[in-house]
């Protein structure tokens, strides 16, 4: 499996590499790759629509030696998922592939049962759409919550079914966010998300939207201080998303919580011993949709469930 980092910066590529490791074991060796040039941190939507030709372009390098069994991109915004599932699989704008193992079909509706409350960020002025009409810089995302550059993932079906499996032609590609979401739900289990990146709120809420999560998402919570700051700094950032990670299951009520961010992997590992709520760390929830289109694929299991 080849990991791709959405960022630049090749710490992270070999921190998130080691947690796919862990996660497969030695049945699937796994290679990280950075991307050829961009931020070293995705802070905001800009960020992202640059990072999406970039892991386009680091996934054709990956999979051009013909050795390549599946492409993780390893970023929570997904950047170039759409695209790269359509140049690898064959997906092109059918489907989301392998995860609905994870989730089932999607929500009854794309409206929140309760309004979204985030740390940080004004609770008024929020439709019911679950995207803030203020407080957070909506460039870029266009009134249907949707970015047009189809960094969040486009092409979901409307039927409201999940396809799994990519085609015999194809190989699987899975995105972290995707797959975080998609296991948190799982059930109908009502999930909170907790990240560093406040500019990326309106971004984060129209993907938990697309994917038809929205009727058991409880909310974000967003860590005081600036991401680049808690990054440099493990101690603070594990107390900053602890605390918003006991927020999300004790004020909003959340049974899961989604850590939203690649770079925060090592962080939401170390959670799971200091939360009695069920954290999702999305490196290994992605590993382990990886595990489950495989295991399709070799099996001949299902293409829709």
């Amino acid at each position: 499996m080849v990991l791709i980092n959405p960022n630049s910066s090749t710490a992270t590529t070999a921190m998130m590499t080691a947690i796919a490791r862990r996660t497969l074991g030695p049945a699937l060796p796994v290679r990280g790759v950075t991307v050829a040039r961009g931020p070293r941190m995705l802070t905001d939507p800009e960020a992202l629509r640059a990072a999406a030709p970039e892991v386009l372009a680091a996934g054709l390098r990956a999979t051009a030696g013909g050795d390549c069994a599946a492409l993780l991109v390893a970023a929570f915004g997904d950047p170039g998922l759409t695209a790269l599932r359509a140049a690898t699989t064959g997906a092109g704008a059918s489907g989301v592939h392998g995860l609905a193992g994870a989730s089932g079909a999607y929500g009854a509706t794309g409206t929140p049962a309760s309004g979204i409350r985030e740390v940080g960020i004004p609770t008024s002025g929020i439709p019911a759409s679950g995207i803030p009409a203020s407080g957070i810089p909506a460039s870029g995302i266009p009134a249907s919550g949707i970015p047009a550059s189809g960094t969040l993932t486009s092409g979901i079906p409307a039927s409201g079914t999940l396809t799994s499996g990519a085609p015999a032609s194809g190989i699987p590609v899975v995105g972290i966010g995707e797959a975080a979401l998609l296991e948190a739900a799982a059930g109908g289990t009502p999930f909170g998300i907790a990240t560093t990146t406040p500019l990326l709120a309106d971004s984060i809420h129209a993907r938990v939207n697309a994917l038809g999560l929205a009727d058991r998402y409880t909310g974000l919570r967003l860590t005081a201080g600036a991401p680049e700051r808690l990054s440099a700094d493990p101690e603070l950032l594990l107390d900053r998303l602890e605390r918003a990670v006991r927020a999300c299951a004790e004020r909003d009520g959340a049974r899961a919580v989604v850590i939203g961010g690649g770079p925060l992997g090592e962080a939401a590992e170390a959670l799971h011993a200091r939360c009695a709520v069920r954290v999702v760390a999305p490196i290994p929830a992605a590993c382990r949709a990886i595990t489950r289109l495989l295991t399709d694929r070799r099996t001949g299991g299902p293409t829709v469930r």
